[in-house]
């Protein structure tokens, strides 16, 4: 068995670990584990202009576009881990132009899963989600 772990970042700068595991021939998703400490943390991940939300999410390790990622999410003042399914639709690079910071756009699933996720993530972000506010995203 090959274990190889990837450091995470969330937006509130709290290191996690990420395990990619190859077993017996197959191989398990990398699943990411992210929590929003603040609602500002979540404003500035969310991806609104994706119809079926996304977050963007920092990170140094190289991710292709279209590849599916998995996850547990928790948001702020919410005990519940969300299973986050997604595509990766953007990816920042090192030492952007834009000087956002490195990582990927996930595009959440057009399921029932997805809309739950959406739905849960704004209404934690409540009256941010119309701010004007900078965030990591567009």
């Amino acid at each position: 068995m090959t274990v190889s772990s990837s450091p995470f970042t969330t937006l509130a700068g709290e290191s996690l670990r990420s395990e990619s595991v190859l077993s017996g021939g197959s191989a398990r998703p990398t699943v990411l584990q992210l929590r929003m400490d603040t609602p500002l943390d979540l404003y500035q991940a969310y991806i609104s202009t994706f119809t079926e939300g996304g977050l963007f999410v920092q990170t140094h390790r190289d991710y292709q576009m279209g590849e599916e990622l998995y996850g547990l999410l928790t948001l702020p003042q919410d005990p519940k881990r969300y299973p986050l399914i997604g595509y990766v639709a953007w990816i920042t690079p090192a030492n952007s132009s834009t000087g956002r910071p490195q990582g990927v756009g996930l595009r959440f699933t057009a399921d029932a899963r997805g809309a739950m996720l959406k739905q849960a993530i704004e209404t934690a972000l409540g009256s941010l989600l119309g701010s004007k506010r900078t965030n990591y995203t567009v």
